[in-house]
């Protein structure tokens, strides 16, 4: 059994490649554009791998985590905004997994499968704009959400919300064309440019009861605190694989098109001590940051499948491992998708060629939460023992 999810994996992979290939050939002109990358996202649609994390006896892939964030990695080599909207979808299915019943866990994964869905994210817990009130047989939804990665062209919207009476933070699940949703196009960061990270408007929108996932349920189990790890591990994920992509593209323009300096006394670049000394340097730190990265993995596979058995000590060694990569890939990728241009040369900076589309993507993604926070959290580890806190971040 093994051996055959081995071969899968290795099938879905290889499609991952394929798709990726085809996504570069426009990635430079789309990144220009910005806006909503449809004929993308329908391709990953047709491409089955919507389904990549839906357990087999749900009618998905039945991909573990080692593989969907491989394949999340692969796309962001190529388009860190593909990479994102993908991801998020793969993280954001799995939420009445993690917080739902067994009934809305089964419900949600069979339906996506059937249907095909595209997930979005709208739950932000910082933004606490959108409140939820009770009717007789039903809820109203109202308000707003910010940062609603892949919101426009989604299928199905979970949002965390404020109960207006109570206060408490209500996580829900609609469909994204439910009457009183407003998806604005109003994205326009310098970066990620096209992951439609904008504004969702709630107009006393009908919630039901079945549609607000795990109330009261499980709240005592270390499990629904898994959240944090899984988004902040496809954090490090993308920015390695944004990383990766820039050093490709600068190795190839280095070999194709730069040519000496004229005080450099080398026939060949390629025996430029200073531009051996950027690669090498490059090439240790991406060695190092995608060491920690699979290690973080392996710890939240292992936690993952634990589910509801997971104690306070394999949740507090996973993030402290994935808030590791986390640092390490943030550091790696501003340094390296920066530090191109210096093996490059001014030819380099044409915008026909877009490499600035690397930075500018990792230092808008690299703003998601401040990494010095994620540094005091491994402080106080390795000074006090202290396992991070387990909020929503």
């Amino acid at each position: 059994m093994g051996n055959n999810f081995e071969l899968e994996s290795k099938d879905y992979f290889i499609l991952a490649q394929s798709l990726a290939e085809e996504f570069a050939q426009t990635a430079i002109e789309r990144d220009a554009q910005g806006g909503t990358p449809k004929r993308e996202r329908d391709r990953l649609r047709q491409s089955n791998l919507l389904k990549l994390i839906i357990p087999k006896e749900y009618g998905g892939i039945g991909a573990n985590w080692i593989t969907t964030f491989k394949i999340i990695r692969e796309f962001a080599k190529v388009d860190s905004s593909l990479a994102h909207v993908f991801s998020y979808h793969q993280i954001g299915v799995v939420i009445p997994h993690i917080f739902g019943t067994t009934e809305q866990k089964q419900h949600y994964y069979q339906e996506t499968a059937q249907h095909n869905w595209f997930w979005c994210n709208a739950l932000n817990p910082r933004d606490k704009s959108a409140t939820i009130t009770t009717q007789e047989n039903h809820f109203l939804l109202n308000g707003s959400k910010s940062f609603c990665s892949g919101s426009v062209d989604s299928d199905i919207l979970p949002i965390s919300a404020i109960e207006q009476t109570t206060g408490e933070v209500v996580i829900l699940v609609i469909p994204s064309q439910r009457t009183g949703v407003k998806i604005n196009a109003d994205w326009d960061s310098m970066g990620q440019r096209q992951t439609d990270s904008g504004n969702i408007n709630f107009d006393n929108v009908i919630v039901y009861p079945q549609e607000i996932i795990g109330v009261r349920y499980n709240q005592d189990s270390i499990f629904t605190t898994i959240r944090s790890c899984l988004t902040q591990l496809n954090l490090a994920n993308i920015y390695l694989g944004i990383a990766e992509g820039a050093f490709a593209a600068a190795k190839n323009y280095t070999q194709t098109y730069k040519k000496p300096w004229l005080t450099s006394e080398v026939k060949s670049v390629s025996q430029d001590p200073f531009i051996l000394h950027h690669y090498g340097t490059m090439w240790v730190d991406l060695q190092g940051t995608n060491a920690l990265i699979n290690q973080a993995i392996e710890l939240l596979q292992a936690a993952w499948e634990q589910e509801h058995n997971l104690t306070p000590e394999q949740r507090g060694e996973c993030m402290i491992a994935v808030n590791t990569a986390k640092v390490a890939a943030t550091k790696v990728g501003l340094d390296i998708t920066n530090r191109i241009f210096e093996v490059m040369g001014a030819r380099a900076t044409s915008q026909k060629y877009g490499f600035d589309r690397y930075w500018r993507n990792m230092r808008t993604f690299t703003l998601h939460d401040p990494v010095d926070y994620r540094l005091r959290e491994i402080g106080k580890w390795a000074l006090n023992d202290e396992f991070p806190h387990t909020g929503a971040y």
